[in-house]
């Protein structure tokens, strides 16, 4: 494309907001109003995919020659999800069902442009949780308040220290933001930075 479109974040998160200035790029927010409900039948990789993608078109309609990324991020345990715990005491409910095991962290992406065309991306990672006591949830959850990350922990805090091991390719994913990912599906939607 010869002239880039406006960039636009489908996010109200500062955590987002935040990784997207790392790839040096004019962008602005916008918060897309979408319910985010796991579909009967649905798989959590599939349903992060269309929430993605759902989150960047529903900005789109208001803004159609803009380009648009929109991402979604859960927590999942086998089939169990773990979303925004939103209180303290859904967190410490969620890291004690998480703690001493293994669970994933998908994060999609998906960009949206004024030719209606949709790219996304999936990062996985394996994120291997030390087993802890309900003291030790306790006191990190107080440290961190991780009220509003899918999961309850926040990996760029004190968050880190909940995890043996994380296995993925971009660590940005865990975060909230596949950095990787984003600026590749800018590049394939034609997009050149200045």
């Amino acid at each position: 494309m010869p002239d880039n479109p406006p960039l636009i974040l489908a996010s109200s998160s500062p955590y987002k907001r935040r990784l997207m200035r790392r790839l040096g790029v004019d962008f602005t927010t916008c918060s897309p109003n979408i319910a985010e409900v796991r579909r009967p039948g649905e798989s959590p990789a599939t349903m992060t995919r269309r929430l993605a993608t759902e989150k960047a078109q529903a900005i789109i309609e208001q803004v159609p020659y803009a380009l648009v990324v929109g991402a979604d991020q859960t927590a999942a345990l086998d089939d169990r999800l773990f979303g925004k715990p939103q209180t303290r005491r859904r967190a410490i409910a969620q890291l004690q069902a998480l703690q001493g095991r293994t669970h994933h962290l998908i994060t999609a992406v998906a960009l949206v442009g004024p030719d209606g065309d949709v790219h996304t991306s999936t990062s996985t990672y394996e994120m291997v949780m030390r087993p802890l006591t309900t003291a030790q949830i306790e006191l990190y959850v107080d440290k961190d308040e991780p009220f509003d990350c899918a999961g309850s922990y926040k990996i760029e805090e004190a968050g880190i220290r909940l995890f043996e091991a994380t296995r993925g390719d971009d660590p940005t994913a865990i975060e909230g933001l596949p950095l990787t990912r984003v600026w590749s599906l800018l590049i394939e939607a034609g997009y050149s930075s200045r």
